[in-house]
């Protein structure tokens, strides 16, 4: 059994299993523990990503591909999504998914690691990810590694949970967060690792939303933009590589 603690150093045979273990239930989840807010999230990352109808985008730690699947919404027969995502059984079922879809030809999805992505430099208009950069090793090489696939002028989107700043609301929240989604989760996935215990966690103990965006500055962005979802539930961050 893999520990909270042990969860929290973030090593990767440790991050691969949790989500192993919750692949079959993981969409499922997604729309019960967030109200099925989760869609509208991802459709406004994609909508202030101000990507062209045939950009070239990577959805990294795409989970079962519902982001790439947002962007392909809004490209043309040029355009193409890549989904990657190094835990095996999530990569299965965000194939199945695409071809349940008739999306296969847009959207092709592979098993890779974040901090070793296998394109070559300046490959992307857009490189995105929503609600997985938390749970790498090395945060800062994470967004580095992005932003180096990425075309000159082009961005990088992270959608990820934050911490709400109304008292009132922070307080209800953080009582749902901490104590009744933990719960649910549990009980619906079954995961032996306690998975939906580690989110509130990884959460509280990533940096808030300037943290974030002094990371991805620190790793050469800039323009980093700020956009605040669901009072501050979730936050989508957008920067943009230089042009020289």
């Amino acid at each position: 059994m893999i520990t909270q603690t042990e969860l929290l150093t973030k090593k990767g045979v440790h991050i691969q299993r949790m989500f192993g273990s919750i692949a079959r239930v993981y969409d499922l989840l997604n729309t019960i523990l967030s109200f099925n807010f989760d869609k509208s999230w991802r459709k406004f990352a994609v909508k202030v990503s101000n990507v062209t109808p045939d950009a070239q985008v990577l959805d990294v730690c795409t989970g079962t591909g519902d982001l790439a699947i947002a962007y392909s919404k809004v490209l043309n027969d040029s355009g193409k999504v890549i989904g990657s995502d190094f835990c095996h059984e999530m990569v299965r079922l965000a194939d199945l998914k695409l071809k349940k879809r008739n999306l296969s030809d847009k959207i092709k999805v592979i098993e890779a690691d974040t901090l070793h992505l296998p394109f070559q430099d300046n490959s992307f208009q857009v490189s995105a990810v929503a609600f997985g950069i938390r749970n790498v090793s090395d945060l800062r090489a994470g967004i580095t590694e992005m932003m180096r696939i990425t075309a000159p002028g082009g961005r990088v989107v992270i959608l990820e949970f934050s911490q709400p700043t109304n008292p009132v609301f922070k307080a209800i929240y953080y009582f749902y967060f901490k104590k009744i989604l933990p719960s649910i989760g549990k009980l619906i996935s079954r995961s032996e690792y306690n998975a939906y215990s580690y989110l509130p966690s990884s959460v509280l103990n990533f940096p808030d939303r300037y943290g974030l965006r002094a990371q991805m500055e620190s790793s050469g962005l800039e323009d980093v933009k700020i956009y605040l979802r669901t009072l501050g539930i979730v936050t989508i961050h957008v920067g943009t590589k230089p042009c020289k």
